[in-house]
């Protein structure tokens, strides 16, 4: 069991919860939400509170791994936010430059492996390296997955999937009538990911309730937990937290929580 502390805002009052560390969700899924907000209530330019972000990641990450979850994957950049201001842009194109050359150390000692996914062939040069490197550096780790969704959205990557099976289809390779849930889960960005492919826990920061495009697919039957906090005040209580109320639902994917014996 590990216990936590949680504090009531409005009245101040502490209290201790455990967690069972035989729930613990093994994919955790988080949409960073808040960096802009959190920088604008205090007065600093968005990409100051993109930079705290980057070290609530790190905090995030070994708080996540030491709570045993086996993959972490963090929505980092969508295929949506090249929308965004051109200055804001290159700022967030650089974050996972400054992010992995200072991270890549501690991620090794935390016996913590680097996947990306998304299409990185779009990424600036020296964004694709800096991705690269991590990969090739943490390739030996055997801990938890620190997944990152980068130039990354739901949609896209499942018509590029249902391309690849047209595509064997229209070459004779593929029966039309073969293709089925697991087809389609071969041809996602998470395949790789085997049985850990679909998030148990999905968390949204910020107070937005949506999916924002993504890991569509993947989330078919994820818990949700929505929390008002700014990604940059989110910490390993707040995962902790949130670990928490997924353990208090009960997963019956459609079905019932227990079946009527039969007479």
């Amino acid at each position: 069991m590990f216990s936590f502390s949680k504090k009531d805002q409005a009245t101040g009052e502490v209290t201790e919860r455990q967690l069972d560390d035989a729930n613990i969700p093994a994919h955790v899924a988080i949409i960073m939400d808040g960096n802009g907000r959190w920088a604008q209530q205090r007065h600093l330019p968005r990409i100051a509170g993109h930079k705290q972000g980057m070290n609530t990641v790190k905090t995030v990450a070994k708080a996540a791994s030491h709570l045993g979850v086996k993959v972490l994957t963090l929505y980092a950049f969508s295929t949506e936010n090249w929308k965004r201001p051109t200055a804001e842009v290159n700022y967030l194109m650089k974050l996972p430059v400054d992010f992995f050359g200072t991270f890549v150390p501690d991620l090794i000692k935390n016996n913590i492996r680097v996947k990306v996914m998304g299409y990185t062939d779009q990424l600036p040069a020296a964004t694709q390296k800096a991705v690269k490197d991590a990969i090739a550096d943490t390739a030996e780790c055997t801990g938890m997955v620190l997944n990152f969704a980068l130039n990354y959205g739901g949609r896209a990557e499942i018509v590029t999937a249902v391309q690849t099976l047209a595509q064997q289809v229209q070459a004779g390779t593929l029966d039309p009538a073969a293709i089925d849930d697991a087809a389609i889960d071969q041809q996602l960005m998470t395949s790789d990911l085997g049985e850990l492919r679909d998030p148990d826990l999905l968390i949204r920061t910020s107070g937005e309730e949506r999916l924002s495009n993504f890991m569509l697919w993947q989330v078919a039957y994820s818990e949700f937990v929505f929390t008002q906090q700014h990604w940059p005040d989110f910490d390993q209580t707040a995962l902790e937290e949130a670990i928490y109320e997924y353990q208090q639902r009960h997963r019956r994917y459609g079905g019932l929580a227990s079946e009527p014996e039969k007479k």
